[in-house]
């Protein structure tokens, strides 16, 4: 099986909703149910750092697998794990705020291919040890899947600041991008006009924030017209993004949960290439 299934690459996430719900990517998620809704909240700040980055999540679970989504403060209530546990998967597709659905997705995609399971998956374990330690290791991961040049510039969808170094490190220009975030630790300017990162840039770096908050579309048809690579990294809808491998996603940095930032032990992510998306 390969990631995505053998169904056609979707166009949209919303195409990937609609096959996932007609049984095109494994049984018919209406006879699936899931046992349980977590809601999450936590913040970090990086030694060195200026940043507090606070997040929130809230994870499905089905059968062996746990879809994850991170979502803006106040936009999921933690009354959902109350609503959602126990429910037919099929209604979680369908109904309920964008970040249920997706982690609702992801835990079926993620339970039709475990990224354990997946064989032309490349495993990278990340060391223990402190936050920014394994921070560096993980950004350096997800860097090491650029294939630009030396001077390219890399528009980076979702700003964390390992990733910024990462890609300097690796000769690349950052064009950092986010909603919430204006300077990088080291007092870049951070823009909030994603199309002009994404209308300049010579390779783009995406969260999988993009698929919570509707914006992945707009930078997969982006990056398509223009026929730059993408890049995504996902903890948010890791099994979704695989999906697009092929069809816009050049490459994908996958860490299902539990998230490295919930272990101070060895854990593992995954990376694909769009050659190599079985």
């Amino acid at each position: 099986m390969t990631a995505g299934g053998a169904a056609p690459r979707p166009d949209s996430v919303e195409d990937l909703f609609a096959a996932v719900l007609t049984g095109e990517h494994g049984p018919d998620p209406a006879g699936l149910v899931a046992t349980s809704a977590f809601w999450l909240h936590h913040g970090t700040r990086l030694a060195g750092g200026d940043t507090t980055y606070l997040n929130q999540y809230v994870l499905v679970r089905l059968g062996g697998s746990f879809g994850a989504c991170a979502f803006e403060a106040g936009e999921v209530d933690p009354g959902v794990c109350r609503d959602a546990s126990g429910m037919p998967l099929d209604v979680l597709l369908r109904k309920g705020p964008r970040p249920l659905r997706i982690a609702a997705l992801d835990a079926y995609l993620a339970e039709a291919l475990p990224h354990r399971g997946a064989i032309r998956a490349e495993a990278v374990t990340l060391p223990p040890g402190s936050p920014e330690i394994r921070a560096k290791a993980r950004d350096a991961a997800i860097a090491g899947l650029l294939d630009s040049p030396d001077g390219a510039k890399v528009g980076l969808i979702g700003v964390v600041n390992p990733l910024v170094a990462a890609i300097r490190e690796r000769g690349g220009v950052p064009l950092p991008c986010d909603f919430n975030l204006r300077r990088t630790q080291w007092g870049d300017p951070v823009s909030d006009d994603m199309e002009h990162v994404l209308g300049t840039a010579d390779a783009v770096i995406a969260t999988g924030m993009t698929l919570s908050n509707g914006t992945f579309d707009t930078v997969l048809s982006r990056c398509r017209e223009r026929d730059v690579p993408l890049i995504v990294y996902a903890q948010t809808g890791s099994a979704v993004a695989r999906a697009f491998l092929g069809a816009g996603v050049t490459a994908l940095s996958a860490e299902p949960f539990p998230f490295s930032q919930f272990d101070a032990g060895p854990t593992t992510l995954y990376r694909y290439r769009a050659a190599d998306d079985s």
